[in-house]
């Protein structure tokens, strides 16, 4: 299967931002809409948007246990658009 690479290029946010939104996300006791929303606002107050959609699914996948910076990263660039 083929798709086009209409990647957003993300940059490379600092462990402890990553860190930080994981531990809001897991201490906050949000559901998953809320969380989406936490994931929306990261990526807003840093020059990205994020659908509704994508924000609740990148949500759920950075709150599983073990998860590293690295993954989170991962995540997030694989959410993220351009504004």
């Amino acid at each position: 299967m083929s798709h086009s690479d209409d990647r957003t290029f993300v940059e490379q946010f600092t462990p402890t931002d990553l860190m930080t939104l994981r531990n809001e996300l897991l201490q906050s006791g949000v559901d998953s809409f809320q969380a989406a929303e936490i994931v929306a606002n990261f990526l807003s107050g840093r020059g990205y948007g994020v659908s509704n959609h994508e924000a609740r699914t990148a949500a759920s996948r950075i709150e599983v246990p073990g998860c590293t910076a690295e993954h989170i990263q991962a995540e997030l660039e694989r959410v993220a658009l351009a504004m």
